[in-house]
């Protein structure tokens, strides 16, 4: 399922659905890694950019898809960012492809 990224900034609520975890992960993401630089707007409100999208989702892959504890998941950033920005986005491509293939399957199956 492919987001629309077409908005300058994101409200916490809607990068949480889109990376699915809790708000609160975010939150405590913003303190462990200096690459999640979210804004505020006048009332306070977290404001993402895509760039920090994407920086959270290299972050997902790398703590929850890897298993890394904090220190090694920001360590790998560090030492290869590009790297990770590859493999996360290769992950995150299968699945989509897996979903996709899951789908038709089950509609396959739903026409018997």
């Amino acid at each position: 399922m492919q987001e629309n990224t077409d908005k300058l900034y994101y409200k916490i609520s809607e990068v949480a659905e889109m990376v699915n975890v809790p708000q609160s992960t975010l939150r405590y993401w913003e303190t462990q890694f200096p690459s999640i630089r979210a804004g505020r707007s006048g009332g306070g409100t977290r404001r993402y950019t895509p760039a920090d999208i994407e920086n959270i989702r290299m972050i997902k892959f790398l703590v929850h898809d890897r298993g890394l504890k904090m220190e090694a998941a920001q360590a790998e950033l560090k030492l290869n960012r590009d790297g990770v920005a590859k493999k996360a986005d290769a992950i995150r491509r299968l699945k989509e492809v897996r979903e996709q293939l899951q789908h038709l399957i089950d509609s396959l199956h739903s026409r018997r």
